[in-house]
């Protein structure tokens, strides 16, 4: 059974917390490549849902109209 995706927040807090770590710059390599795949995968996530809630949003305003 597949994981449950995060909330937009719990992404972008997620993705906020690795950009703290990836500053500190005491990473090992294998850190570095498993943090980018995940911040990858936040990216991905947060920009699908930011997309559908435009298109939700432009429904409403459309129905209004």
């Amino acid at each position: 059974m597949a994981a449950e995706q995060p909330t937009y927040t719990e992404a972008y807090n997620e993705l906020q917390e690795i950009v703290k770590k990836m500053e500190k710059a005491d990473v090992s390599v294998d850190e570095l490549t498993q943090n980018i795949e995940r911040a990858s995968l936040l990216i991905k996530i947060c920009k699908e849902k930011l997309c559908k809630t435009e298109e939700e949003v432009n429904k409403i305003i459309a129905q209004e109209n």
